[in-house]
């Protein structure tokens, strides 16, 4: 295997291509005790878990819980599902009986501009090009019974609308699991009174979707055709809610997401067993795996690895107060990741430059880990720092990094399992293990179901984005006040906001404060049970960019894909 970053011989998909992976009947049945009548495969090397196995582990004790988490991202790249991978595999690689639990990569960014997410270097999972892909078709369900139910929407409006639907007030966009800007706002049934009656409509991305959102909140099949039938798809024109079961559509939609409900089984290149299993964003969305397949890797597994999209302050919040609150599971531990390179990238250091030595600017950029770190500590989590290692650190960086940590109350560790697998981060492993034995862990959420929604969403503002305060028009104050007055005041709130910052400014890097966060809309997932707050300018159909991933995407005459990432 290669010694670092900057020596690889072989890209990611070349190394997973190049990988021996085993049978997924030997590897469900030798590593986690489920035996092949207890799946339903797809091919050899990918197969769903049966709900009536997953029935059957109700009364199991559960393993622990970690979360990998990670600093604000940057172009310098971070590495979480890496991490992630390779923590999984040096749990085994330490004699633990270990699994991860990850999100399904969506279309848009693989084809867009993140390329595949299935990790990196020798901690990935595979197959990798199935699981960036096609996959098991999870992704094209939940698109279809999203769509299903627009088509029913229009056609009970085209049929007398019974039910007097206000076409000006149908809440419910269709979507696509594509980055596509000019579906964001369209006019549709044009074309003549055989063609429905006009309206403005748009497209979100699949991974945007209400029903993504409940396919992975879902505790079972029941639960799951309950919630969708709680969608709220439009108003009448005295403004009573209309629900996708007064559409008569939750059953049809549960059909076509029957099969789909059930966790995905693969491995990793070392043959550990992961989960990959539903997949909202968490700018848009809230950005964790599928509630089946964690809570079904806690009874199979010792250790669970999973993780939460983005920073901490995105994926790792809506992971401790909606799905943890949802689930009324904890984490015993949390991994947040970093790289020295994003880290200098903080402190104001051009992509170009990052090879260099800096210790001013690394110090500067500190300030976005403490961060993270202090938050988590908020939600009463312990955590660890991961380092993934590039030959460019310095043991002058790398010791300025250990120090600032140790001033916080965490250890930070250098991992090296892009190059190693496993091995390469069996100290995070054994780090991690000896925090979720102390048992510490006690999940303090950060806001009571009672708050008035406006304050919950100020709360998030305040205390994990440090903001000075939030903003929002009257017609967005009402509708919240709406939202409370139908019974929805108890429910957490999602917000959907750039990424790259602890502001709604993309460009604001470090750990900027006093900031003001406006909140520009809010929609109410009332299937999902949550609130969306839409906050600066986020979008929650992307666009691609000039140079898209797929401009390098290829099959070759062998058969074989290239540039897949």
């Amino acid at each position: 295997m290669p010694a670092s970053q900057h020596q690889k011989p072989l890209s990611d998909i070349e190394i997973a291509q190049a990988a021996k992976m085993r049978p997924i009947n030997d590897i469900a049945r030798e590593k986690l005790g489920i035996a092949p009548e207890n799946l339903n495969p797809y091919g050899h090397y990918k197969a769903k878990v049966s709900m009536d196995y997953i029935k059957s582990l109700k009364d199991k004790k559960n393993g622990k819980l970690i979360l990998v988490t990670a600093i604000t991202p940057t172009p310098a790249g971070e590495g979480k599902t890496t991490t992630t991978v390779g923590l999984t595999d040096a749990l085994n690689h330490i004699g633990k009986k270990a699994m991860c639990a990850l999100r399904e990569p969506s279309l848009g960014p693989s084809f867009g501009m993140k390329g595949g997410a299935a990790g990196g270097g020798y901690a990935q999972v595979v197959p990798m090009e199935d699981i960036n892909l096609h996959f098991t078709g999870d992704f094209h369900a939940i698109t279809s019974a999203h769509n299903l139910l627009s088509a029913m929407i229009d056609n009970h409006i085209y049929w007398g609308n019974e039910l007097g639907i206000d076409s000006r007030r149908v809440a419910w966009r269709r979507v696509l699991d594509m980055n596509d800007r000019a579906l964001r706002e369209i006019v549709c049934s044009l074309g003549g009174v055989a063609n429905g009656y006009p309206r403005e409509a748009g497209f979100d991305i699949t991974v945007a979707s209400e029903v993504m959102a409940i396919f992975c909140l879902a505790k079972d099949l029941d639960d799951l055709k309950e919630r969708l039938g709680n969608i709220i798809v439009a108003y009448t024109r005295d403004r009573k809610p209309v629900r996708a079961r007064d559409i008569k559509a939750h059953g049809a939609m549960t059909v076509l997401l029957k099969e789909a409900l059930a966790p995905n089984l693969v491995q990793t290149l070392e043959g550990t067993p992961a989960f990959i299993h539903g997949g909202p964003f968490a700018n848009i969305a809230h950005g964790c795996n599928s509630v089946l397949a964690t809570t079904t890797a806690l009874k199979v597994a010792d250790y669970v690895v999973t993780e939460a999209g983005f920073g901490a302050d995105l994926g790792g919040e809506k992971f401790l107060d909606i799905k943890m609150r949802k689930t009324g599971l904890q984490p015993d531990c949390a991994v947040i990741v970093a790289t020295i390179r994003a880290l200098k990238m903080h402190g104001g250091v051009k992509k170009e430059d990052l090879k260099k030595e800096d210790l001013k600017a690394l110090e500067a950029g500190m300030a976005n880990l403490e961060r993270h770190v202090q938050n988590i500590q908020k939600f009463g989590i312990p955590a660890v720092v991961s380092i993934n290692r590039f030959s460019a650190d310095t043991d002058a960086e790398i010791a300025l990094v250990k120090e600032k940590c140790k001033g916080l109350g965490v250890e930070a560790l250098m991992a090296d399992h892009w190059a190693m697998g496993g091995e390469g981060a069996a100290d995070v492993a054994r780090a991690v293990v000896k925090i979720c034995d102390e048992g510490k862990a006690k999940l303090k959420l950060l806001y009571p179901d009672d708050m008035p929604l406006y304050e919950k969403i100020r709360t998030i503002a305040k205390e994990i984005y440090r903001a000075k305060d939030i903003s929002a028009d009257k017609a967005v104050r009402d509708q919240l006040k709406a939202f409370e007055d139908m019974g929805f005041g108890k429910a957490p709130v999602c917000i959907a906001k750039t990424q790259y910052s602890f502001s709604t400014n993309a460009d604001a890097k470090g750990a900027p404060v006093d900031h003001i966060v406006n909140v520009r809309e809010v929609r109410l997932s009332a299937g999902a049970e949550f609130v969306v707050a839409v906050c600066g300018e986020i979008m929650t159909m992307p666009g691609l960019p000039r140079v898209p991933a797929a401009d390098s995407i290829d099959v070759g005459a062998d058969g074989r894909i290239v540039g897949l990432f």
